[in-house]
């Protein structure tokens, strides 16, 4: 539309300069970056809550198929939680008994391996020796004859000799150190139990409140419903392949170790079993220490390099070819959001985050596919 001024001449009319789309929000961004710390610091910080909590969590989404099968044969909920508990700590028990003379003694043989691995490792002189090498030799003897008799000689009028001797091993303190230390394990042992024992009972009155709070509306109680039951699966099948694919490599670990010669190769077999729960660093951390041992009884860098090798290769199978198949595509992780996740929560909560990192990421993950706001991170999150 045009106008006129009072002159009469035509004016061409304002043209409104349109905003560039403000597609990248820095004030978001930033705030999300300041929410992240925040809760990285308040996790790290509470870590003494997190963990015993999230290990519990953990412990009664593995135990909740058992509990229920129980519940169905007319057992009251209360003595299936309680007996399927008890069973798991008689069975780590006894597990931990029979193999606690090898593991001591695996725990002693360390410095002396340390002790043969750098003589080992000490260059040897394979050339004929030189006369200037003959005569530094004579003199370093010389240097050291010097100091003896340094040393022997008496002091001096009116000087006090000083004679610094390292401090005895106070015994008492020693065994103070370990008995806290071990009560101090028992008492965060007791406390994952108690937090699994009380969600095993509680049954679906979490799941139920969870509903309620979320909304009176059936889309929002449609959605809390879907993460929960997404969850849970999730979580559950991540736990029962874990357990399968460590079961599997710590007995083939086991019979592989002791048809090469490998002593103590059950301990190395649980070992490994272990370890396998931790993803990529695990089967590192056990192949290099098979290495040390096989090192340390054989005193052969070949049969070192084999058995750590076939550490190796057997996590490698394990793996790229079973744990493949026994997961399927669906719903799979990227493994450098794995790695770089264990690796954060590692950092922030120890060996216990190097355990809960990829249950975590994978909650983390099912809660961003059904929150519209959140699909971009669980395309990031996925493969």
């Amino acid at each position: 539309m045009t106008t006129t001024n009072f002159v009469g001449d035509i004016v061409e009319p304002e043209r409104e300069i349109a905003s560039p789309p403000q597609d990248f929000n820095l004030r978001s961004v930033l705030l999300a970056c300041l929410v992240l710390l925040v809760c990285a610091y308040a996790m790290h910080w509470a870590s003494a809550v997190f963990i015993p909590l999230l290990l519990g969590l953990m412990l009664s989404y593995a135990l909740t198929p058992v509990v229920d099968r129980l519940q169905r044969w007319r057992l009251p909920r209360v003595l299936g939680a309680a007996g399927v508990l008890s069973a798991v700590v008689i069975g780590f028990g006894s597990m931990a008994y029979t193999l606690s003379d090898d593991a001591a003694t695996l725990v002693e043989s360390l410095p002396e391996a340390g002790q043969k691995l750098s003589q080992a490792l000490r260059p040897t002189r394979s050339t004929p020796v030189s006369t200037i090498d003959k005569v530094q030799e004579a003199a370093t003897n010389l240097e050291q004859a010097a100091k003896a008799s340094t040393a022997i000689a008496p002091p001096a009028r009116g000087v006090t000799r000083v004679q610094i001797e390292q401090p005895r091993v106070n015994i008492k303190e020693y065994l103070w150190s370990r008995t806290v230390g071990l009560a101090s394990l028992i008492g965060q042992a007791a406390v994952v139990f108690f937090i699994a024992f009380f969600l095993l009972t509680a049954g679906d009155s979490f799941r139920r409140k969870m509903v309620k709070i979320m909304g009176p509306t059936f889309a929002k109680k449609r959605v809390t419903v879907e993460v929960m039951d997404e969850i849970s699966a999730q979580i559950q099948r991540y736990l029962v392949i874990q357990v399968s694919t460590s079961v599997l490599v710590g007995l083939a670990t086991w019979g592989v170790l002791w048809w090469l010669g490998l002593e103590r190769a059950a301990v190395w077999g649980l070992v490994a079993a272990v370890l396998n729960l931790v993803p990529y660093l695990g089967a590192i951390v056990t192949a290099g220490a098979l290495a040390l041992a096989a090192f340390l009884q054989f005193g052969s860098f070949g049969m070192a390099a084999l058995i750590g090798g076939v550490s190796m290769l057997i996590n490698t199978i394990e793996g790229n070819l079973i744990t493949p198949w026994l997961a399927g595509r669906a719903g799979s992780i990227n493994p450098l959001v794995i790695f770089v996740g264990v690796l954060a929560f590692g950092w922030l909560w120890g060996i216990w985050g190097l355990l809960l990192g990829t249950p975590l990421i994978m909650v983390a993950k099912s809660i961003c596919d059904h929150v519209d706001d959140l699909k971009p991170v669980a395309e990031l999150l996925g493969e």
